[in-house]
């Protein structure tokens, strides 16, 4: 069996990462959540699939090496997302999706913090202000997103 459980997990991380190199125009770039996050947090929370940080670590190579970004820089993220998901799961799974979304945006804004250590490490510039969009973006999106994931897995659950 698969780290990630069912095909279904296996799919969304796979659109979610196809999502994150697509090109958008540039307008809207600044705006793209980090869906892999947003997957990977209601997976966890929801199945318990995604708890072990080995399989964050791999899901971030890969998004390090799809996206090309410094290798092992997402990775750290999700795994750092990843256990905290899991340190708060019991607490998390009992909001409400719009309760939950407050939650997922602070992971987000966490996981943002990690990178810009990353980036102060590496010497380059500061970020501007629309680098801290994406939080504000996946929090937004988090209940619908939450929604169409539950029916996804809700539908598998039905058609064994």
């Amino acid at each position: 069996m698969n780290p990630v459980g069912t095909p279904i997990p296996l799919l969304t991380l796979v659109a979610a990462i196809l999502l994150t190199v697509v090109p958008m125009p540039d307008a809207l770039a600044a705006w793209r959540p980090h869906w892999v996050a947003l997957v990977m947090i209601y997976w966890h929370l929801e199945t318990g699939n995604l708890r072990s940080l080995g399989t964050a670590f791999a899901i971030g190579i890969v998004l390090d090496l799809t996206s090309g970004t410094l290798l092992g820089q997402h990775a750290l993220g999700l795994v750092i997302i990843n256990f905290l998901v899991g340190r708060f799961r019991n607490r998390l799974r009992f909001f409400p999706p719009w309760q939950q979304a407050l939650a997922v945006g602070a992971l987000l804004i966490n996981e943002r913090v990690v990178q810009l250590w990353i980036i102060g490490l590496l010497e380059r510039g500061w970020p501007d202000w629309s680098w801290w969009l994406p939080p504000v973006t996946g929090l937004l999106l988090w209940p619908w997103l939450f929604l169409l994931l539950d029916a996804l897995r809700s539908q598998r659950r039905f058609a064994r």
